[in-house]
């Protein structure tokens, strides 16, 4: 099954997070299907903090892809990204 969670990058004590859909088998930082989106939880008020692109969600949720409860909570919260 395909889901769309979070995965880390970034380095120590700075993280960031690509919004991936990926197998859901797969380790959380491993290879992945597609790249979606991101989130900066430490971004700057001039950094935009969140991007997602709604049509590669959207289609990724038609084929049947579950979305993780994080990725959904952020996306609720950030309705502009």
């Amino acid at each position: 099954m395909v889901v769309i969670r979070l995965a880390r990058g970034g380095s120590k004590k700075r993280p960031f997070y690509s919004i991936v859909a990926t197998d859901k088998r797969n380790r959380r930082d491993s290879n992945f299907i597609e790249r979606i989106g991101y989130f900066n939880p430490s971004a700057a008020e001039s950094e935009q903090a969140m991007r997602v692109a709604q049509d590669r969600l959207t289609y990724w949720t038609g084929v049947g892809a579950q979305v993780s409860p994080t990725v959904k909570r952020l996306i609720k919260d950030h309705p502009a990204a």
